[in-house]
């Protein structure tokens, strides 16, 4: 006659194999398409390389902390601030050092300076949720202790007053990127949206990029003209990056970026950054306004409204690149707080979309790892190293 002891242990035994044989049922089961997407987008570092929430730093009584409306329209309206952050997984941020180009000489040095304080500030007063960060390593290292990561990029290079000492100490402030131009020339490299003075790059510029290079900077193309573009490919001695900027194949806006500078610039080993600016992301929506140009208020109100331009044109982009290129040399540079959003990505609640499309169209876990921040942490660490080798074999200070 079987013990009672061994008839529990046997007992013990069928229920595990019961337990064991349901448990990859149960598995597949609660693995939807929908938890598959919300699973990798938490376990990716997210890392947007364009803010431009810094602006709203400024403000008297605008609290990062708290929750604000999406509509920009409204008093204290964003796209971005902690909460929304948590929400939509947003683990790392460029905040962008902005100004216009028409501000120049000392005093866009000053207003920097009070922006790069803003910056520095904000993580010292909220250290539970924000740590300032530099490097590749201490995102990694805010992530993994469950805070955000706040970096910063330089958009503009009249910020730097034409002076590389200048240029050293921002860099010293921890500011990692230089976005060489914005809207108009500097005194140095021409912009795409103003008519060229110096057939791109002056050699003052191209001292420029050969700095940030030996500074572990990363040089930031977006804004740039086309020929200063090609100028800082052949000069630079580390990959490129195009922190906020999307394809010439969906909108003729000088500020996109063809098809042959993307496969020129990933063959260095840089990376695009989607910009999510409409009026990047399609082109109808520039020949609707086009035809407003010179038009009364009153005359524009009889015209049928612009075209509405989907969050889905971002996930076109970075399809479009990913296919031209690989999926290493592609990210995300929202210009939230600086740009007009798509329908579906009005905040950083929306992110989640972009991961579950991208999924959706058969791109592995790794690659959208990657995409969504994985491609800029490595670009960063890459430029990092470079720097460090450049200062170590002795190349001169410009």
């Amino acid at each position: 006659m079987m013990s009672t002891v061994k008839i529990v242990a046997l007992g013990l035994a069928l229920a595990a194999v019961a337990v064991n044989a349901q448990a990859p049922a149960s598995k597949a089961a609660a693995d939807t398409p929908e938890a598959h997407a919300a699973r990798v987008h938490k376990q990716a570092i997210v890392v947007d390389t364009h803010i431009d929430t810094t602006m709203m730093l400024g403000r008297e009584g605008w609290d990062f902390t708290a929750r604000h409306s999406a509509d920009r329209a409204t008093e204290g309206g964003s796209h971005v601030d902690l909460p929304r952050m948590r929400e939509g997984g947003l683990d790392a941020a460029f905040f962008s050092i902005y100004m216009p180009g028409t501000i120049t000489g000392p005093e866009a040095v000053k207003r920097s300076l009070v922006f790069i304080d803003n910056v520095r500030r904000l993580t010292e007063q909220h250290p539970q949720d924000l740590v300032l960060a530099t490097t590749s390593a201490e995102v990694r290292a805010a992530h993994k202790a469950g805070k955000i990561a706040v970096l910063m990029g330089m958009e503009g290079g009249h910020q730097i007053d034409d002076s590389l000492s200048v240029l050293r100490d921002y860099q010293r402030l921890g500011v990692r990127y230089l976005t060489l131009t914005h809207s108009v020339n500097t005194n140095w490299c021409d912009s795409s949206g103003d008519t060229p003075a110096h057939n791109g790059l002056t050699d003052f510029g191209k001292d420029v990029v050969r700095e940030l290079n030996r500074l572990g900077m990363m040089v930031d193309i977006s804004h740039v003209s086309d020929k200063a573009f090609w100028d800082v490919l052949e000069v630079s001695k580390a990959p490129i990056v195009a922190s906020h900027s999307s394809s010439r194949v969906y909108s003729s806006h000088p500020r996109t970026m063809s098809d042959e500078m993307v496969t020129a610039l990933a063959a260095k080993g840089g990376v695009v950054m989607i910009n999510y600016e409409v009026t990047f992301l399609d082109d109808a929506r520039n020949e609707a306004a086009k035809k407003r140009q010179g038009l009364s208020r009153e005359e524009q109100a009889k015209l049928p409204p612009l075209p509405v331009v989907s969050w889905t044109r971002i996930v076109d982009n970075i399809d479009h690149m990913a296919k031209l290129v690989g999926p290493t040399h592609v990210g995300l540079g929202s210009d939230y707080d600086g740009s007009t959003m798509p329908e579906g990505m009005e905040d950083c609640t929306k992110l989640p979309n972009v991961t579950a499309a991208l999924l959706k169209k058969g791109y592995s876990d790794a690659d959208v790892t990657n995409i969504l921040g994985g491609n800029i942490l490595r670009l960063l660490e890459t430029v990092d190293a470079r720097g460090r080798e450049l200062r170590q074999s002795g190349a001169p200070q410009r």
